[in-house]
């Protein structure tokens, strides 16, 4: 007998598969009966029925691995509580490396995964072949082994947590489709399906690859592809042993896992197959894609030679299935910045399964709480840029990402497809210098240049990866002491740029920013966004341009996301708005002890500090083009970021370039930028500060105005728990570190041990050029009583790939302290 389907709901979630049934699961956890969950065809009848079920929990960062260690844990109680078998087992994951780069790299992980509580264990050659006999070990440089991760069955584990949802209260419906997504003032209000409406509060998008299509029912943009992933299942191999830890060989693209007594080889190819790209069929329900052997083919040659079992062993099951993924190998997760109360949860790039609990619980907790429980930075949705979810850009960028999976990860590696797609003015003159461009958001940004003279001997500016100093270090090094001996001239024009103009401006954004922005026009306010914890929303600065508009100035990454924030906590009654106006002024960056030097010769107006002090904004006049001209700095320099007219950009750029010839002027990249900030201890949204981190504990309380006076809309956001945490005291603090050996690099994660224990990680990392070693970022846990002298007095070591380094510890910037320089 059908089911009958309610008329209404608190909760419409749509997909069956492993994700949307752990969403469920995890919202009647938290008390929601009310849940509807709506598949269009059968119960993991899209994806999840054919995943391979591996079950990993290293992840990039530290919440990421938190949630993968939870779906692990969750996995393990599943079946006693629902009584539905999982086929979860931990015999753990094996990785070789095959070169001395991909060592380091799984060194480097194994001491990231000490800090997030993982058992790990670096393994040589030797040690490889006892815990995987199988293998040929030839060129095997060493590997990692981690105890707990596993292996389970996909559909069983979805079933699972669809029975322990129903349990408690969910309704499940199995053949109903969802045909529209309906609206009103901004926020969701109900879906139609197939067999009627349903009026509800929220709805969750678990569409897996089609995900996209049930974004633009609801007019948001959810960027997913799907790709054709490839798997081989061998006849029956006699004494196989049961207790093989999952395989993976990384150099070699493949994964093997035993599976009842045969081989599951699994791969990811450097070059993958978009499918499904004009359209999923409307009756695809566990189905299967046509063979490509001689696709596969390449992995399976490698496999035999380093599982020798496989060349005798029969092939029970060539398989080629869907799978969806992401413009940066991250799934897709949280509220949409486009609709209220639309959430989302796909995309997850081969990784659901071992992502499913986590991910689920995650989001029903965001859902119940109106916020992020903690920093999801790293998969929130609203990190994409609008156009990544064009069909043209997904084509080419998925081609790319599914084998970035296993790629080695570099430092500082760059996306090779889908590149182009947003341009400064000088992007031209730029590349003519010899610019070696990165992509952020789209943007084509110079992150360093070839100097003419290696050009001129057949140099490229492209990049040559590697763990130790690449190919731009030492221009980059050469950039940067441009920068603070001399001049040096950044382009910036992806700052992402708000308008924020009315009546109520100086009200709305006294309501949302910690800092006092009710200043006379012409002041630059440096300020955070705060969440309801303290914790950093957004990090920014506010110009405030006349009575009633003001200019906020982003990263191009964050442009989104706080653009959305921003927008949400304008009350419906005050006289604002928020227009997003990036693309409208290029900016260029003149900084260096210098910067007044050059500049000034080319303007009527004064330019000296008396004057124009640091932290004003003023119109000012260069060459042929009147412009706005900041006084602010990035890197810990005097210097002013200028603001011109997209179309003047040019003419500003070569009168500067020309006048700078006198005066040693270099154009210089976001690789010095980044080291000169560092240097400087300035914070990079995303890595040092999130929605996690406290603002005091961040040390960015000279930000914070407590008693400012409140606006109109009431004090602003934060302010009781800015309060809260001045009277609890700190539990963390972050600090500088300056490695003792000039020679190691630093990127961000690595372990910080302070007088012989694991302490903290680090945030972020680069080489500081003009301090003569590598620089960090990153929180150290303390008392609350525990006095700065007394964290500072402590010894400090950074652990890289295994080997500890000493360094020294400092609250205040080690370079300028006083930011004398920044305000000569």
């Amino acid at each position: 007998m059908t089911a009958t389907l309610p008329d209404r709901a608190r909760v419409v979630i749509i997909g069956g598969g492993v994700i949307g049934c752990s969403v469920a699961y995890h919202l009647t956890r938290l008390g929601w009966t009310d849940v509807l969950l709506l598949e269009r065809k059968q119960l993991t009848c899209g994806t999840t029925w054919h995943a391979a079920g591996l079950i990993g929990q290293l992840r990039a960062t530290r919440n990421m691995t938190q949630l993968a260690k939870y779906s692990a844990e969750l996995y393990t109680t599943l079946e006693a509580e629902t009584g539905v078998a999982t086929g979860f087992k931990q015999n753990g994951s094996v990785s070789l490396a095959l070169s001395k780069d991909r060592l380091e790299e799984l060194k480097r992980g194994a001491s990231m995964a000490r800090t997030f509580g993982l058992e790990v264990e670096v393994l040589t050659p030797q040690d490889c072949k006892e815990a995987y006999p199988l293998i040929d070990p030839a060129g095997v440089t060493g590997g990692v082994f981690l105890p707990k991760d596993g292996q389970a069955d996909p559909a069983n584990i979805t079933q699972a947590l669809a029975k322990g949802a129903r349990n408690r209260g969910a309704r499940i419906l199995e053949g109903v489709k969802v045909t529209a997504i309906h609206r009103r003032d901004g926020r969701v209000t109900g879906v139609s399906t197939d067999r009627g409406e349903v009026a509800c509060a929220a709805v969750v998008n678990c569409a897996g690859m089609w995900g996209r299509e049930v974004g633009r029912q609801a007019g948001v943009k959810v960027p997913l592809q799907a790709c054709e992933h490839f798997y081989i299942v061998t006849e029956s191999i006699p004494d196989l042993p049961r207790d093989l830890p999952v395989l993976r060989v990384p150099d070699e693209c493949a994964y093997v896992k035993e599976d009842a007594g045969k081989i599951l080889l699994g791969a990811f190819e450097p070059k993958a197959k978009p499918w499904g790209h004009d359209g999923i069929p409307e009756d695809f329900c566990f189905d299967q894609l046509p063979e490509d052997v001689a696709h596969f083919e390449p992995i399976l040659e490698a496999a035999i030679r380093r599982l020798p079992i496989l060349e005798t062993a029969g092939i029970h099951t060539f398989f080629n299935g869907p799978e969806s993924f992401t413009p940066d190998d991250r799934y897709l997760l949280g509220e949409a910045p486009e609709l209220r109360n639309f959430y989302v949860a796909c995309g997850f790039n081969s990784i659901g399964i071992q992502s499913a609990g986590g991910a689920g619980k995650a989001l029903a907790e965001w859902m119940e709480a109106g916020a992020p429980p903690f920093d999801l930075w790293d998969v929130d949705i609203r990190r994409m840029q609008p156009f990544q979810s064009t069909k043209a850009y997904l084509f080419e960028r998925s081609k790319e990402t599914l084998g970035l999976l296993y790629a080695d990860h570099f430092p500082y590696r760059q996306f090779e497809t889908a590149r182009g797609v947003r341009h400064s003015p000088l992007h031209e003159r730029l590349a003519a210098a010899g610019a070696c461009f990165g992509e952020v958001a789209g943007w084509e940004r110079a992150n360093w240049f070839l100097p003419q003279a290696a050009r001129a001997a057949g140099e490229r500016p492209e990049y040559r990866y590697a763990w130790t100093r690449q190919n731009w270090f030492d221009h980059a090094a050469a950039e940067h002491k441009a920068v603070r001996e001399g001049v040096g001239l950044f382009d910036m024009t992806s700052f992402a740029k708000i308008r924020v103009e009315g009546r109520d401006a100086e009200a709305v954004l006294q309501r949302i920013c910690a800092n006092d922005v009710a200043v006379e026009p012409g002041r630059i306010v440096y300020t955070q966004w705060l969440n309801g914890r303290g914790g950093i929303e957004a990090d920014l600065t506010v110009t405030r341009l006349a009575e009633t508009s003001f200019l906020i100035v982003t990263s191009a990454a964050s442009g989104p996301r706080d653009l959305a924030w921003l927008k949400r906590h304008i009350p419906d009654d005050a006289r604002c708005v928020a227009i997003e106006v990036t693309s409208g002024e290029a900016v260029l960056a003149v900084m260096g002890p210098k910067a007044r030097d050059l500049m000034q010769p080319l303007t009527e107006a004064d330019l000296s500090n008396e004057a124009f002090p640091f932290g004003r904004a003023k119109e000012i006049d260069l060459g042929m083009a009147v412009l706005r001209a900041h006084r602010i700095t990035y890197v810990g320099e005097l210097g002013w970021e200028l603001y011109v007219p997209t179309e003047m950009a040019r003419q500003v750029f070569d009168r500067i370039v020309e006048a700078g010839v006198d005066h040693g002027l270099r154009l210089c990249g976001m690789h010095a930028l980044d080291s000169c900030r560092i240097e400087k201890a300035f914070r990079h949204f995303g890595h040092d500060v999130t929605d996690e981190d406290h603002v005091l504990e961040a040390g960015l309380g000279f930000a914070v105005k407590p008693d400012k006076t409140p606006s109109k809309f009431g004090d602003f956001l934060g302010r009781e728990a800015v309060l809260r945490k001045t009277q609890q005291g700190l539990t963390q603090r972050l600090l500088q570190f300056r490695l003792a050996d000039p020679a190691p690099l630093l990127y961000h994660h690595e372990p910080i041990l302070r007088d012989g224990e694991i302490a903290g990680y680090l945030t972020s990392g680069n080489y500081g050029h003009h301090l003569g070693a590598a620089i960090g970022l990153g929180y150290v846990a303390c008392e609350p009583e525990e006095s700065a002298a007394a964290v500072l007095a402590s010894a400090y070591e950074i652990e890289i790939a295994g080997d500890r380094v000493q360094a020294e510890a400092s609250l205040k910037p080690l370079y300028d302290p006083k930011s004398e320089r920044v305000r000569a």
